[in-house]
């Protein structure tokens, strides 16, 4: 199946930010954050906090994919 990237407004750092991924990822991290308990804003933004601390050149976009892989392998998804 082929998905086009749809962008979503996020609040990072109390600034609103566009993020551009396909609906099924849209789809498991919304799942990831209601599993956590938390809102979206929240999950990315502590993505986006690992990442600025890890190395702020990859996209945030490729992080969350990579995020979202890790947990739908450990079953949290």
């Amino acid at each position: 199946m082929i998905e086009r990237p749809t962008k979503h407004s996020v609040t990072l750092r109390g600034h609103r930010t566009s993020v551009s991924l396909e609906p099924s990822f849209w789809e498991a991290l919304k799942a990831l954050a209601q599993t956590e308990g938390r809102s979206l804003d929240a999950l990315v933004a502590e993505i986006d906090a690992e990442r600025a601390a890890a190395d702020p050149t990859v996209s945030l976009a490729s992080v969350l994919r990579v995020r979202l892989l890790s947990e739908a392998r450990r079953g949290r998804i």
